[in-house]
């Protein structure tokens, strides 16, 4: 007596197996299983969302930073001591984990529509805790040293709020595909209604979130204000090395109105432009003074400055990778730039009829300036017979006595005090970074008479908003590119943002409820067939090209020795096998 197993006929399924392979490593059907995921499995798929959740915020973090990019370069050299441009690795490794989690989210997500049981694979756990972990250490390390740039974030909100919004509803209305499946599939009544309940609470938030969205540009367009004046922060210091006379004339060529410089004081008393305590990054000293790099600038006289070259840094550190975008003529012009005195910067700015704003650093205390600092600054500006009336005079320190030698000076603060303080003081300006006022505060400013400038202001997007803001000028270090911006990337009347908020709450919400009763349908309209019978039904439809013949085994066994069924091979729950009865010899 032999027992016979028939041929069995399985229909190809190379999708399913890519997604169960990919995410479990789960290539073979008997490795499937449609049973619920373990609570073990389910603690990773938490994990995996709560990574791509923080994920897409740090993604959306460096996206918007990158207006400071050059900002966070200079923090890591002063930290360092070397430049190079960490926002690189930093780029790299974001968009690596991003795409590779979000990758996973969509498998996971394939895995539920399919009814397919999650079973992360151990690789992948790996990849997901190494993810979060980088991310938490990312996250920490700018908290401490670079804090205030998280501002970016709800400042590019007011830019970018009404699409993410739109984008968000998208895809969470997406989601009610799955998440009707889900439930019209399942047989536990408390399970329907926690999930029906927790997708309908996501999307009434979703929907009601433009309440919380407020953006500057949301406005009448009829009382923007007109296009703030820009200023040349360092000149422009993508198309020439900062703080140098090619720089400015470069600034001066993008019809910016003011330049923008930080002013240092040598030892013999002269004022001449330098960001950095030191000369290392932006000039030539190793090779003209190789003993005597690791001093303060401040420390040189002004005849040991005019012997160092300014410019072959630019050439060949390429800071903001502008290098190769320039012509032959302009390479040649940069490799011969000099350190420049703060007079030669009145000149210029008093020959273009342009404005002048500079932040002077006090010299150490055993410098022979110490004391007069503030007179050897004012003889420079004096002496440049540039008119006083275009020179924004920053230092708090004898402000009285200086407003009675310059009179005509724009007295200007860079601290942030109220309106009525500042007029007291006799400030009629203020020079803010673009992350220390608010709308609501800018246009306080504006009410008293006050001008206010923002720095550094970069990117489109920022300056669009800071435009709607109504704030008078910006300082850039980018002019070529604020110089293509007309006119605010975005402007919306306040009942045409309504107008597409409620449609698209209302289009969403339709959609969804068509889904649910699409699906409620499509399941009961299912008839229940006995898995066998469907599958020898394919066979008989389709042709051999389009199935894959799996010939089991015959499996012969004794009768009398109670032999098990086929089903003891598989493990997958999927399939069910055929069994024949015996046939007695």
């Amino acid at each position: 007596m032999v027992k016979h197993q028939p041929l069995q006929v399985y229909e190809r399924q190379l999708c399913l197996s890519c997604i169960t392979g990919i995410y479990g490593c789960r290539w073979k059907r008997y490795q499937r299983s449609h049973d619920d995921t373990t609570k073990w499995e389910l603690l990773w798929s938490l994990i995996l969302l709560l990574t791509f959740c923080l994920l897409l915020v740090w993604f959306y973090f460096w996206w918007e930073a990158h207006n400071d990019y050059s900002e966070f370069n200079w923090f890591l050299y002063n930290r360092s001591g070397e430049w190079s441009d960490g926002t690189v690795p930093i780029l790299a490794t974001t968009a690596a984990g991003f795409t590779y989690i979000a990758f996973l989210i969509v498998l996971a997500l394939c895995h539920i529509a399919l009814g397919q049981q999650l079973n992360l694979h151990w690789l992948h756990k790996i990849g997901v805790t190494a993810a979060l972990l980088t991310t938490i250490v990312g996250v920490i390390s700018v908290n401490q040293t670079w804090v205030q740039e998280w501002d970016v974030v709800p400042i590019s909100l007011q830019a970018t709020g009404p699409f993410l919004h739109i984008g968000a509803l998208a895809a969470v209305t997406a989601l009610s595909w799955i998440v009707a499946g889900q439930v019209t599939r399942a047989e536990k009544m408390m399970f329907q209604v926690v999930v029906v309940l927790l997708y309908l609470s996501v999307l009434l938030a979703l929907y009601m979130v433009p309440l919380y969205i407020t953006s500057p540009c949301i406005m009448d367009p009829d009382t923007l204000k007109p296009r703030p004046d820009v200023i040349g922060h360092q000149g422009a210091p993508m198309l020439a090395p900062e703080n140098t006379i090619w720089s400015f004339q470069r600034a001066l060529q993008m019809n910016v109105t003011g330049l923008e410089a930080d002013v240092a004081i040598s030892m013999d008393g002269v004022p001449f432009l330098m960001r950095d305590l030191t000369l290392r990054r932006t000039t030539d000293i190793e090779k003209v003074f190789p003993d005597r790099q690791m001093e303060e600038a401040s420390h040189f006289n002004w005849t040991d400055l005019q012997q160092l070259n300014a410019g072959q840094w630019f050439l060949k550190d390429d800071p903001f990778w502008t290098v190769h975008t320039l012509s032959t003529r302009e390479k040649d012009r940069i490799a011969n730039q000099s350190v420049c005195s703060l007079e030669q910067l009145l000149k210029l700015a008093s020959y273009h009829n342009s404005t002048v704003v500079f932040r002077l650093r006090r010299p150490p205390p055993k410098h022979p300036c110490y004391h007069s600092w503030i007179n050897d600054t004012l003889r420079a500006v004096q002496q440049s017979g540039v008119p006083q009336s275009l020179v924004m005079w920053t230092p708090d320190e004898d402000r009285a006595q200086v407003r009675q030698l310059a009179p005509d000076l724009i007295q200007t603060s860079v601290v942030k005090q109220s309106p009525q303080i500042l007029q007291h003081s006799g400030i009629s300006s203020l020079l803010l970074r673009y992350n220390q006022a608010s709308t609501q505060e800018i246009r306080n400013f504006s009410e008293a008479h006050i001008n206010i400038t923002l720095y550094t202001v970069n990117e489109p997007w920022l300056y669009s908003v800071l435009w709607c803001s109504g704030v008078s000028s910006v300082s850039s270090e980018a002019p070529h590119i604020l110089q293509k911006v007309p006119y605010p990337i975005w402007l919306m009347r306040p009942n045409e943002y309504c107008l597409a908020w409620v449609s698209a709450d209302l289009i969403s919400f339709a959609v969804v409820i068509g889904i649910f009763i699409f699906q409620k349908y499509r399941t009961s309209g299912m008839r229940s067939y006995n898995p066998e019978q469907i599958m020898l039904n394919a066979a008989v439809r389709r042709s051999s090209g389009d199935i894959n013949v799996m010939k089991e085994k015959l499996i012969f066994s004794e009768v009398g020795n109670g032999v098990g069924s086929a089903e003891e091979l598989y493990g997958d729950n999927s399939y069910n096998y055929y069994a024949n009865q015996g046939i007695g010899q």
